[in-house]
């Protein structure tokens, strides 16, 4: 505010002084207006009816206090809708309602602007002095007024909605003025003399519009009366109305192209990038007519104006609409080729990104220069041809490396038709990168079935390996791409081709679950049993997964459920190893995979199973006669394996399968599965052992019992159970604890205890002590 009365204070003195807008007076004056307007409400009534407020607005403001609160809330509601509210602010309405204010305004801005002549940004000043000559003309004034005055203010409103910015009447009073317009439209429409038309036009509103929404400004823009514009703007006709075609004054200049008309518009500051109904500027309407110097007027006024634009130039439109007929125009009316939006960005690119190619040729044929960005763009969107047009007008630009970079952009985009673009530009298509993939395996390992297809066309080596081995046909098995898989067979590639650890496809497929493609390799003549480097077939890696749909396809191509991996395990054996319910237990058992089999520690799929507590596997290897007392190289049957591993319900399993029978066979370290349950201190497997019938007092090499390993180890709850057993039943359940026994160093438990340091050592040596009487 302090910059802007200072600027209109010295307005006069300065050397470059500059004619102020109708806000800058409000501004400047504020503090005249609000306490110097006392008829509010009649000013409120006169905005409204010139279109300068809404109704609304008005009666918001009614709402307040004081006169001058209201008067404060008028002026920002003006100045917030801009310069043309505030000039009706002006005039006529403070001239109507405030006449002695409004001659002092006057008088200020006059003496601000009186050396001003600038015509072509239609200033307040300039006009408040031209609407001084025109009421001058009005040979009854106080008529006028009276004629006015005597309005009621409902005949006064122009009912407006909320937030319209287009008045196109005037008020009542001037509507009852006017003479004829009709007529006035078609003088100027027929060419009649300016003369007459000055004289239709006294007291006719400049905006006044006919049936199709046309102005006057329109219809002499439309048959290039440059002397009537000249006359409607010094009058102060809008340059922004639109018609029912959404055209404009220049518009309509433009279309016919009356290219002094246009520049004559353009001078006073017609907006050139208004859209039509249909989305086009002038510029498009004098390019499609073939104005070809219209477009040039409005291409130079551009270009003079390229520092203050906040849009899309014509060139930008166009290219982004690949209206190329009209970037060709606009090349050759001097448009510049390489010019940038707001947003930096040229024509080109918005052409690219477009894909529009017709009009990124005509831009690169104009000398359009571009960046990696553009050619970035091109791949992103797979613009193949654009990018092809890009790479030719680069020439020898673009290094080997670069288009190599690309092309694996690219291929990680699935963007076939670039690929197939950068490759007919010089992209080595056999170019590895750093770790040694080609474009074709990285294109195998994504699955891009696409990129594939392009690279496959363009001559790509199919059986390029990676340097651990990789075959193009193990990286598109572990995608699980069947297309590809199905193309590289048919092509020729070896189904059984040896990967890392002599790993094939086949065995890839199994790892991952994917029967489809084991179908495809064993029908291509994969070798169903071929082992890698640990003697594993594609069948031990299925069944280890529990990948039950594979492992049937596995079964139904050959695959043997006997062959032996180098520690000699079988698939069952594999099967039965893994954690929680496998189905390929089942499926290889009724293949007839033999469930007695050992491997190379003696151990069958049932030691397996029991170890990991797999009681599923347990209880069908059971059901299919599989020996449950067997033992493996330590001696040790299934059931010290999962009595060690404390699981409650395989124990329970393998007691009701053996019918409680070996719970006194020992393994090489003469241990019972009570002494292994004991010493690893599973208080719930010991309970089952022992009310199965186990000695309770079964020595091992160490002549100790299950109570000194339950000691050793610390196992209080364990220790407790033991000793705490009854003298009923029979076998080990008619003997107690014998807590006086002494193993091979000639320790009692309780003397055993006493060695552990720790709490539950110390725990089971005060239980003891009481139960043997040696302490209260």
């Amino acid at each position: 505010m302090i910059s802007v009365l200072k600027g209109l204070q010295n307005a006069q003195s300065a050397s470059n002084t500059t004619n102020p807008y109708a806000v800058d007076v409000i501004k400047a004056k504020r503090r005249d207006l609000i306490y110097g307007i006392s008829h509010t409400e009649e000013l409120l009534d006169l905005l409204v009816t010139e279109g300068a407020m809404t109704a609304a607005k008005r009666s918001i403001v009614l709402t307040i206090r004081t006169r001058e609160e209201q008067n404060s809330r008028v002026l920002d509601i003006l100045v917030a809708r801009g310069e043309r509210a505030c000039r009706k602010f002006f005039h006529p309405c403070l001239m109507l309602a405030e006449p002695r204010l409004y001659q002092r305004i006057k008088a200020y801005v006059g003496s601000v602007n009186e050396s001003i002549g600038d015509t072509r940004r239609q200033l307040i000043g300039y006009l408040l002095e031209r609407d001084e000559l025109e009421m001058s003309k009005m040979t009854d004034q106080t008529a006028f007024q009276k004629t006015y005055n005597s309005l009621t203010t409902k005949e006064r409103k122009t009912q407006k909605e909320d937030g319209c910015t287009v008045p196109i009447s005037k008020s009542e009073t001037l509507k009852a003025a006017q003479k004829n317009p009709e007529k006035l439209f078609s003088v100027i429409a027929s060419g009649g003399e300016l003369s007459g038309v000055k004289e239709l036009l006294n007291n006719i509103d400049t905006d006044t519009v006919n049936s199709s929404s046309e102005t006057l400004l329109h219809v002499a823009a439309e048959h290039g009366r440059l002397s009537v514009i000249k006359l409607l703007l010094h009058k102060g006709a809008r340059l922004d109305l639109q018609d029912s075609n959404g055209h404009t004054a220049l518009h309509r200049a433009a279309s016919r192209g009356h290219t002094e008309v246009v520049r004559a518009l353009i001078k006073v500051g017609a907006p050139i990038y208004t859209l039509d109904t249909l989305g086009q500027t002038p510029i498009h309407l004098a390019a499609k007519n073939e104005q070809l110097n219209t477009v040039r007027a409005l291409v130079k006024e551009e270009t003079g104006h390229s520092q203050n634009k906040t849009q899309d130039s014509f060139l930008h439109m166009a290219a982004k609409e690949d209206n190329w007929r009209l970037a060709e125009l606009l090349l050759q009316s001097g448009a510049a080729v390489n010019t940038r939006n707001q947003l930096k960005k040229s024509a080109l690119f918005c052409a690219v990104t477009g894909g529009n190619e017709r009009t990124v040729t005509v831009l690169l044929n104009a000398g359009a220069e571009f960046d990696q960005g553009v050619i970035n763009e091109a791949i992103k969107l797979n613009h193949g041809s654009i990018l092809h047009l890009l790479l030719a007008h680069a020439g020898g630009g673009v290094s080997a490396e670069a288009l190599g970079s690309a092309l694996f952009s690219a291929v990680r985009q699935n963007q076939d038709k670039v690929v197939s673009a950068l490759i007919d530009s010089g992209a080595d298509v056999n170019m590895q990168d750093k770790q040694g993939y080609t474009s074709l395996l990285l294109s195998t390992e994504l699955g891009h079935t696409e990129t594939f297809r392009a690279l496959a066309a363009k001559q790509a080596k199919l059986d390029a390996t990676l340097p651990n081995l990789l075959s193009a046909l193990h990286l598109a098995v572990q995608s699980g791409s069947v297309p590809i898989v199905q193309a590289l067979l048919d092509k020729g590639l070896h189904p059984s081709t040896a990967g890392p650890k002599a790993h094939t496809p086949l065995h890839l497929a199994a790892h991952h679950n994917r029967p489809q493609l084991s179908g495809l390799l064993l029908k291509a003549g994969a070798q169903v049993n071929a082992v890698d480097q640990d003697g594993l077939t594609p069948l031990h890696i299925a069944s280890q997964q529990g990948h039950a749909e594979t492992v049937i396809q596995l079964l139904q191509g050959g695959a043997d459920p006997g062959a032996q991996d180098r520690l000699g395990r079988t698939a069952l054996h594999w099967a039965a190893s893994a954690q929680g319910q496998n189905p390929a237990v089942d499926l290889l058992l009724s293949a007839r995979a033999n469930p007695n089999t050992t491997d190379r520690e003696k151990k069958t799929a049932l030691h397996l199973a029991a170890t990991q507590g797999n009681t599923h596997a347990v209880t069908s290897l059971l059901s299919h006669k599989v020996k449950g007392g067997t033992k493996d190289m330590d001696g040790s049957t299934p059931l010290h394996h999962a009595a060690a591993c404390g699981h409650a319900a395989v124990v329970t399993a393998l007691l009701h399968s053996l019918k409680n029978k070996g719970l006194e066979v020992r393994n090489v370290w003469r241990k019972t599965p009570l002494h292994a349950a004991a010493e690893r201190g599973h208080d719930s497997v010991v309970e089952l052992l022992l009310d199965a019938g186990a000695n309770i007092n079964a020595k091992d090499n160490s002549k100790d019992t299950p109570l000194h390993c339950a000691a050793r180890g610390g196992h209080h709850e364990v220790v407790r159970r033991l000793v705490g057993r009854g003298q009923t039943g029979s076998l080990g359940r008619g003997k107690r604890a014998n807590l006086q026994a002494t193993n091979n160093v000639g320790k009692t438990p309780l003397q055993v205890a006493e060695r552990g340091d720790t709490v539950g050592h110390e725990d089971i040596a005060s239980f003891l002590k009481r139960k043997m009487f040696l302490i209260k």
